[in-house]
């Protein structure tokens, strides 16, 4: 379908009510997350019916929704650049009170022990309460996984750098290491990319162009001691997107991506599991978001084939497909996809009244 004949407001909205269903998708109330078989999951998926059948009134969105939600609700409350740190304190806030929400939603442990160090209530002195210590071993996903809406705020090129300062900082309020919270400057910047309609072929190319920013803000927003152990630590994020960007024929910024001759379902699996540091496709903060990528490279229009994609397969399904989902959406609005698949969506209404404000917003940030 034509990009340009469906309306902004379509768009938004897709993005966050997608976002939702592509994770309840991967999701499948826990089942389909932690199965490791991409095959098994179509396998279950066609006994059900096929994608058209799938019904999401009885899925449960993830913690990944839940977190989505908390970033996007702090976006559209009062605040103003003279005063950045009005969000930040908003943000961690949000994080930690969202965390009663995760009953049955299989929160990751960096999320919850982040979320537990933050103290927002903290806002006077050196410390500053949406801080937390630099963790080694931050790597994960959650960051990545709920910065899809920053995207949808600051949608505009010449908006990369207040993209980068809420993405990054956002990001290390659980995930305090690069790979983490680039992980949520890259989810961000993707869904901006479908916005202003860039070539998906660029995309990947556009996040390395964006990383010396990060590093810029990084140096400038950092306590000194804490700049060394981010130097030390970032090279694995570069490495890995630059790796991807070359097997998938696009560091050029030119050129379409190029594709195995057998790129099934097992292929796939494999391959994402080779892009994991945890031999999980998916789980960190570089691969969630390459995983999304990828599938919206070789998907197209088609919303069964991103889901076969990006959700349906042996790796952490649900974050991938949150994130995949959201950038499909910008792109392609509900182009084509089941009702069924949305429309009973848990939290439906609320990601329906976010995409509203955030659209609104957009103009006058």
């Amino acid at each position: 379908r034509d990009i340009t004949s469906f309306d902004m407001e379509e768009r938004y909205r897709a993005a966050m009510v997608l976002s939702g269903a592509g994770d309840a998708l991967g999701y499948k109330n826990a089942e389909w997350e932690f199965c490791h078989s991409g095959v098994a999951i179509h396998g279950e998926l066609a006994a059900l019916g096929g994608l058209e059948k799938i019904d999401v009134q009885n899925w449960i969105v993830s913690d990944d929704t839940v977190m989505h939600l908390a970033t996007a609700e702090a976006l559209v409350s009062e605040w103003s650049w003279d005063n950045i740190d009005d969000l930040f304190f908003k943000l961690a806030a949000n994080y930690k009170s969202c965390m009663k929400d995760m009953v049955g939603r299989q929160p990751g442990n960096t999320c919850i022990d982040g979320t537990n160090k933050l103290k927002p209530g903290l806002r006077h002195g050196k410390s500053k309460g949406y801080r937390i210590p630099f963790n080694p071993r931050g790597a994960g996903c959650g960051a990545a996984m709920r910065a899809m809406c920053i995207g949808l705020l600051l949608p505009q090129p010449a908006q990369l750098e207040q993209l980068v300062t809420i993405a990054v900082e956002s990001g290390r309020m659980t995930h305090n290491n690069p790979t983490g919270y680039l992980g949520s400057l890259a989810s961000a910047l993707f869904v901006s990319y479908a916005l202003q309609k860039r070539e998906l072929h660029t995309w990947g190319v556009g996040l390395l162009e964006a990383l010396p920013h990060a590093w810029k803000y990084i140096e400038r927003a950092t306590e000194p001691t804490e700049v060394e152990e981010n130097r030390q630590h970032w090279g694995y994020f570069l490495e890995k997107w630059q790796d991807y960007v070359r097997v998938r024929g696009i560091a050029d910024g030119k050129s379409q991506p190029v594709w195995p001759d057998d790129y099934g379902i097992e292929v796939r699996d494999r391959f994402y599991k080779s892009l994991s540091f945890k031999r999980w496709g998916g789980s960190g903060g570089h691969d969630a978001p390459m995983i999304a990528y990828d599938a919206l490279l070789g998907a197209g229009d088609s919303w069964r084939e991103l889901c076969s994609r990006s959700m349906f397969h042996g790796g952490d399904s649900d974050s991938t497909g949150v994130i995949a989902a959201a950038c499909w959406g910008a792109m392609h609005g509900f182009h084509n996809v089941p009702e069924s698949n949305y429309m009973k969506l848990e939290y439906r209404d609320r990601l329906e009244n976010l995409a509203a404000e955030l659209l609104k917003r957009s103009t006058v940030v």
